[in-house]
């Protein structure tokens, strides 16, 4: 498959005024409405399925994003997209930059079946992917056969059911997730997790569940923007060689990751994009692969800084 039908575009960004990621507030209008963000999200999506991205990513949780993206799908009525969405984290900001809290975590059978609801009223038969959003090991999925059977029941209806991972113990839930099983069938068939060269502890789980037949997707390979914005200073030398930026070599790497199906980038404008799509033109070699492996910090840190993020 060729690099560019192996990227995927991600709303995180896009379809509330507030979010953690770095670089992301100069790209976008100074006024944040409603409007403003419809028109940046179908600007990004118009240049990423020109571009050739076939796969978008986006929540119940992305504040308007799953509207944004059904009212762009009715207008363009695109070929051959993949779209997946996430359920349990509930938007509570109320479109303000400056909320106390901007999200809320209900991982309950009556969350999955009111944002199973929701997201369908929106996206329709659009809807390729279902899947549990930043599911932990203390998740009371683990534990509740009637939410299991839920799941179960899309995944018969023809939604792939899946789970997206967060933490510092990501590898440890990837391997018990891919346990779960309804009725003798493996409950998960996709997997998204966080990976970048700073935080590549999942990777061995993720190679696994690969192996295993699930589908594979990377999310937040920018850290959040802070490669793209603040490299470490051998990724900044290493950009400047090939005379690229700092987010394009960073996304090539997590390309060069042959278990990776799906790199899901999270441009907020044509800009944006148009930077990271010069990944697909790089060739690392293990030269620099080794160099970049260097990179990687202690997952807990990384985590820990992730949390610190401020919301804007």
């Amino acid at each position: 498959m060729s690099a560019i039908r192996r990227l995927g575009i991600g709303l995180a960004a896009v379809g509330r005024p507030a979010y953690i990621n770095v670089g992301r507030t100069e790209e976008l209008p100074s006024e944040r409405g409603v409007e403003q963000l419809r028109d940046a999200t179908w600007r990004v999506l118009d240049g990423a399925y020109a571009a050739g991205i076939r796969w978008v990513d986006t929540a119940r949780s992305y504040g308007r994003a799953e509207e944004f993206l059904s009212e762009w799908l009715a207008t363009r009525t695109p070929d051959g997209l993949t779209v997946s969405s996430k359920w349990g984290y509930t938007y509570v900001g109320e479109w303000k930059t400056d909320a106390p809290v901007h999200e809320v975590k209900d991982h309950g059978l009556d969350r999955y079946r009111a944002q199973y609801e929701e997201t369908r009223a929106l996206l329709g038969d659009h809807l390729s992917v279902y899947q549990v959003h930043s599911l932990t090991e203390e998740s009371p999925l683990f534990h509740d056969v009637r939410l299991q059977a839920a799941l179960a029941e899309a995944a018969d209806g023809g939604v792939r059911v899946g789970f997206s991972t967060s933490g510092p113990q990501q590898a440890e839930t990837i391997r018990r997730a891919m346990l779960l099983e309804v009725s003798g069938r493996r409950l998960f068939s996709t997997v998204q997790s966080t990976w970048n060269l700073l935080e590549r502890s999942a990777e061995p789980a993720l190679e696994e569940a690969h192996r295993a037949g699930l589908h594979v997707l990377l999310k937040e390979v920018l850290a959040n923007g802070r490669l793209a914005v603040r490299p470490p200073n051998a990724l900044r030398a290493m950009a400047a060689e090939e005379c690229v930026g700092a987010d394009a070599l960073a996304l090539a790497a997590a390309l060069s990751r042959p278990w990776a199906d799906t790199v899901l980038i999270g441009a907020v404008s044509p800009g944006q994009l148009q930077a990271n799509l010069a990944a697909t033109r790089i060739s690392l070699d293990e030269r620099q692969l080794d160099l970049l492996a260097g990179l990687r910090i202690a997952p807990e840190r990384y985590w820990q800084e992730r949390s610190e993020l401020p919301w804007t």
